[in-house]
């Protein structure tokens, strides 16, 4: 895994796309700074201590942020009514980033699944 992986990624996408990820990249690593970053299931992923935290992709009409885990997004039920959502994935609007209060609580309640809290 590398952090070269990510930019690659995001240096293909669009600019609004782009611009939209690459602020939640940096969201992501506020709450995990010595994530190792690098691409997972063709996608970027963030992991700690060779776990996956947390991971993002862009899509033709939306972006998705992936918890990897299927349990995350169901401790999460009222953060989450104005997203669309399925068991693993998190859509929310090319233009607007998640918010920091989210992926925070998107990254504590994985990081407890896991035992890294």
């Amino acid at each position: 895994m590398s952090e070269q992986e990510v930019d690659e990624y995001l240096a293909g996408l669009d600019e609004a796309k782009r611009t939209t990820l690459e602020e939640l990249r940096q969201r992501i690593l506020a709450v995990i700074p010595n994530a190792e970053q690098g691409i997972s299931y063709g996608t970027p992923a963030f992991k700690l201590n060779g776990k996956t935290i947390a991971g993002f992709a862009a899509f033709k009409n939306h972006l998705s942020y992936f918890p990897h885990s299927g349990s995350v997004l169901a401790e999460l039920p009222d953060d989450l009514t104005s997203y669309v959502t399925s068991k693993g994935t998190l859509q929310f609007p090319i233009n607007e980033p998640l918010p920091n209060g989210l992926v925070k609580k998107l990254i504590a309640v994985r990081m407890r699944q896991i035992g890294s809290v």
